[in-house]
């Protein structure tokens, strides 16, 4: 089938769930779904004749894109003034671990074609129909697929922003060892290669930590047992472990004075938020500076950890959007992972955190978590 023939009309939506109601059971069905939000923003920006004039590109693009990747017996759909866009492969697919092959490589060809003729964002995704299982309604099958999509996307993202990262430590750790297998070298200058390829090892080991937390939480939908964590023993230990940062960048980290009581979040994640949260401020605050980090509100059912540093601050449009994952600030240059973990953390806890103006200048953030 040549590309023009399926340009226009596209089959309603009602048309395309009574043919999937009714086509055989065969196995499960893929269905893909590809949205343009470009669409409802021309409408906004432009007016309905704009929008109405991108649509129609988008449909030439779609027609395009699904004669040249999809078969005869699979199902296409389009609602004028809509934004999504509906196939369903029906057509015999190869599977791959359980996932449709071709319904993984036929969106991307889809979504790729119709981004470069609109030049716009494109949002795609697929979820499948089990044999004998009633349809939902078009609502459900569009939102199913690209919520699917959307977590695919960030995954995809999450595991390439990783490997960047691995990356820095890993040439660190094999220039220093290389240097120290060379024979005749000072042995002062020998002890320092060590420590440093060890701190490097201690962030390679806490980005592969954060990795498996955030893939476990993503895939434990339950909420964690809130098992006591010790505040004197989470801050001993980030103590300890950004001493070397501290005195590299000459900060002065200030802890509080033998802090007591538990929270409902483990001390290892009590730690690692802490830790992420205090390098951070070491990293973004003033050469030779302060971090500050205390305990608010210790006696109430929600004690607050608050840390202050005197850097340039967290600008308000961006506060919400540091906490994204891979998402970073405009003057940050860490992994985009550190935030993104802490927030899912404390929010599977129970609790919240935020970042406001600090009092020192720079940026507070404020860890509030529930008693254990």
């Amino acid at each position: 089938m040549r590309a023009r023939e399926r340009h226009v009309p596209l089959p309603r939506s009602e048309t395309f769930l009574a043919r999937l109601a009714g086509a055989p059971a065969r196995g499960s069905v893929p269905v893909l779904a590809v949205r343009l939000p470009e669409l409802e923003r021309i409408a906004w920006r432009s007016g309905m004749r704009a929008a109405r004039l991108a649509e129609r590109r988008a449909i030439g693009a779609f027609g395009t894109a699904v004669a040249r990747v999809l078969r005869a017996a699979d199902l296409v759909a389009h609602d004028r003034g809509s934004d999504v866009f509906l196939c369903a492969l029906l057509a015999p697919t190869r599977e791959e671990h359980g996932v449709p092959a071709d319904a993984r490589a036929a969106l991307a060809r889809i979504t790729l074609t119709m981004q470069a003729a609109l030049r716009g964002s494109v949002e795609g995704g697929w979820t499948t129909l089990e044999p004998h299982a009633p349809l939902p309604p078009l609502t459900t099958l569009v939102e199913r697929a690209l919520v699917r999509g959307a977590q695919e996307r960030e995954r995809y993202a999450f595991f390439s922003t990783l490997g960047h990262e691995l990356r820095t430590p890993l040439a660190a750790i094999r220039g220093y060892l290389e240097t120290l297998l060379d024979e005749g070298g000072d042995p002062d200058e020998q002890r320092r290669f060590v420590r440093i390829a060890y701190r490097e090892s201690l962030r390679m080991s806490r980005l592969v930590e954060g990795m498996f937390e955030i893939s476990l939480l993503d895939l434990d939908g339950a909420a964690p047992a809130r098992a006591g964590g010790s505040l004197a023993a989470a801050l001993g230990a980030v103590g300890d472990a950004t001493a070397a940062a501290a005195a590299a960048r000459s900060t002065r980290v200030e802890l509080p004075m033998e802090p007591t009581g538990t929270v409902a979040l483990d001390t290892d994640r009590l730690t690692l938020v802490l830790l992420n949260l205090v390098e951070n401020a070491i990293a973004h605050g003033r050469q030779g500076g302060r971090v500050v980090v205390s305990v608010a509100d210790a006696d109430s059912p929600m004690p607050r950890l608050l840390v202050d540093d005197d850097g340039p601050g967290v600008a308000r449009a961006e506060r919400e959007r540091i906490f994204a994952l891979r998402s970073r600030g405009t003057a940050s240059a860490g992994s985009g992972i550190g935030l993104a973990l802490v927030r899912l953390m404390v929010e599977r806890a129970g609790g919240r955190v935020v970042v406001a103006d600090s009092p020192l200048g720079g940026a507070r953030f404020a860890v509030t978590l529930p008693r254990a």
